[in-house]
C-alpha cells in the first residue's frame, strides 16, 4: 500500500471509540487550547487587516457554506478557515510535536472547525478526524531526518487538514487522494519568514488552512489529482526535505497516535525559546535580579540558536520579538513571566528590558539531531563574578514535563480575556464543557456556534 493511500485509509476509517484513553483525552485538551488561543488571536496585531482582506473575497450569502471567525463574524467557510488559521499562529502560543518541528493544530484547527461549522458533523466523526489529521501532519514532521527548510506547520499541515476535510465530507478513498493530490499542488511555505521574523509566518498558516477546503472542493467536483504525493519524484518528501524516511511512520498507524505526543506552549512566543524562559524564571526565584547579570548564555541544541537566536532591536515588530530569546528571557527575568501584553509596543521599547536583552546570546551545542529543542543550559555571568548554572532536560508542558493544570486553566482565561477584552469565565466554561460532551453529541454546531461569541463593544 503506498504512504497516501496509507494515510488515507487510516483517516477515513478511525474509530473514536477505539482509540486509547490518552489519546482521546489529548485530542479533547489540545482541541480547548487552540479554541481559546483562537479567540486571543482576534486582537492581535494585525488580525483586523487580515480580517478586511478576507473579507474582501466576498461575504457569507446564503447558500454558501459559512462558518465563524474566532470571536468573529461569519465569513464562507475558507474564508474563515484563512482568518482562523491566522488567528491560531499569530501570537506563537498554540500547542507544538516538538520531534515533528510542527504545530499541528494551526492548521487543522482551523480547517476542521471551519468545515464543521459550515457542514455539522457528529462530535465522534469530528474528534476522529481530527485526531488522524493530527497523525499524518506530525508524521510527515517525524519522517524528516535533516533540519527544517520549508515551514512544516503550514506544509505538513496541509496535508492533514486536507484528509481530515475528506473524512468530515464522507469523501471516498479516491476522492481523498485526489484531495492530497491538490494539497501538494498548494503546498507553500518557507523559513524565510522566521528568519526574518515577519507575520507571512502566520499567513502561511492561513494559507493552508484555507487550502484544504479547496483541495477538497475540487476532488469532490471530481477533478482528478496527482496521487504519488510524498515520495514521488516531484512530491512533498522530494522537494520539500533534504532527508526522510516514511516507513516507521506509515508502519505504526493505527498503533500510535501523535496526538498524545504534542506539548502544550506555556509562553506565546516560539517554542524555541521557552527552555530558556523557564531557566529565566528559576534565576529569579533564586533572587537573582537583572541588575546583577554581567552576560547569559544559552547553551541548546543548534534548532533553538538556529530559530530564536536572533539579536534584541529597538525597532523590533512582534512576530520578531516573539522569536527572539533576548528579548523573551530579558522580560522573563524582570518581570517573572512572558504573556500576550508582554508584546505591545509599550513592552517592546522598555528600555530596561531591552538593555538587559544586549546582555543575553544564544550558543549552539554541536549537536548532531536537527530537532533536538533539549537539553539547554543557561550559564549567568554576575556583576560580581560568580557564575550560575542551570539546567533542564524537557520543556514544560511537554509529555515528559506536563503543563499543570492550573497554569492550562490560566493559559485560556487569558486568552479569552485578551481576545474578548474582558473576562469571559462563562465562554471558558462553555467551552470546556461543549469540548467535554462532543464524543457523545449528534452535531457540532454547539461547539461552532461558541467560537463566534463576543462581548458588546467588539466590532
Amino acid at each position: 500500500m503506498s504512504a497516501p493511500e496509507a494515510f488515507a485509509r487510516h483517516v477515513l476509517g478511525l474509530d473514536w471509540t477505539a482509540l486509547p484513553p490518552e489519546a482521546q483525552s489529548a485530542a479533547r485538551a489540545f482541541l480547548l487550547d487552540t479554541l481559546a488561543v483562537g479567540i486571543a488571536g482576534r486582537r492581535a496585531w494585525l488580525a483586523d487587516e487580515v480580517l478586511r482582506v478576507a473579507q474582501g473575497w466576498g461575504a457569507a450569502d446564503a447558500g454558501v457554506p459559512s462558518a465563524p471567525v474566532f470571536a468573529g463574524p461569519e465569513l464562507p467557510a475558507a474564508s474563515a478557515a484563512y482568518v482562523n488559521g491566522f488567528q491560531i499562529h499569530c501570537q506563537e502560543y498554540d500547542c507544538v510535536h516538538e520531534p515533528a518541528v510542527v504545530h499541528p493544530m494551526a492548521v487543522i484547527g482551523a480547517a476542521l472547525t471551519a468545515e464543521a461549522a459550515a457542514r455539522p458533523v457528529s462530535g465522534k466523526d469530528f474528534l476522529a478526524a481530527l485526531t488522524g489529521a493530527v497523525d499524518v501532519a506530525a508524521g510527515l514532521g517525524v519522517a524528516a531526518l535533516s533540519p527544517i527548510r520549508f515551514f512544516r506547520p503550514a506544509t505538513a499541515g496541509l496535508f492533514g487538514a486536507a484528509l481530515g476535510v475528506a473524512r468530515l465530507r464522507g469523501a471516498s478513498l479516491d476522492q481523498a487522494l485526489d484531495a492530497l493530490g491538490y494539497a501538494l499542488a498548494q503546498a507553500a511555505g518557507t523559513m524565510q519568514a522566521h528568519v526574518e521574523g515577519k507575520p507571512a509566518l502566520p499567513l502561511q498558516i492561513a494559507a493552508a488552512a484555507r487550502a484544504a477546503l479547496v483541495a477538497n472542493d475540487l476532488a469532490a467536483a471530481g477533478i482528478p489529482g496527482p496521487h504519488d504525493v510524498f515520495e514521488g519524484p516531484y512530491g512533498y518528501l522530494s522537494l520539500f526535505e533534504t532527508e526522510s524516511d516514511l516507513a516507521p511512520v506509515t508502519a505504526t498507524l493505527g498503533r500510535v497516535f501523535r496526538i498524545a505526543e504534542v506539548s502544550y506552549k506555556p509562553f506565546p512566543t516560539g517554542r524555541a525559546a521557552q527552555g530558556g524562559i523557564v531557566l529565566m524564571q528559576r534565576l529569579r526565584e533564586r533572587g537573582i535580579s537583572a541588575s546583577e547579570i554581567a552576560a547569559i548564555r544559552l547553551i541548546a541544541p543548534p534548532l533553538i540558536a538556529r530559530l530564536v537566536g536572533r539579536p534584541a532591536k529597538t525597532d523590533m515588530q512582534v512576530n520578531y520579538a516573539r522569536l527572539c530569546f533576548a528579548y523573551c528571557g530579558a522580560l522573563a527575568l524582570r518581570t517573572g513571566e512572558v504573556r500576550l501584553h508582554g508584546f505591545t509596543p509599550e513592552a517592546l521599547g522598555d528600555s530596561d528590558t531591552l538593555a538587559l536583552a544586549a546582555r543575553i546570546s544564544v550558543e549552539a551545542d554541536g549537536s548532531d539531531n536537527p530537532a533536538a529543542f533539549t537539553p539547554q543550559t543557561l550559564e549567568a555571568r554576575l556583576t560580581d563574578g560568580r557564575l550560575v548554572t542551570l539546567s533542564l532536560d524537557a520543556l514544560y508542558g511537554s509529555p515528559r514535563d506536563p503543563m499543570r493544570a492550573q497554569d492550562i486553566a490560566a493559559k485560556r482565561a487569558e486568552c479569552l480575556a485578551f481576545g474578548l477584552g474582558v473576562a469571559r469565565p462563562d465562554l471558558d466554561a462553555a467551552l470546556s464543557e461543549a469540548v467535554a460532551a462532543l464524543p457523545g453529541a449528534a452535531s457540532t454546531a454547539t461547539l461552532t456556534g461558541l467560537m463566534a461569541a463576543r462581548p458588546q463593544s467588539l466590532t
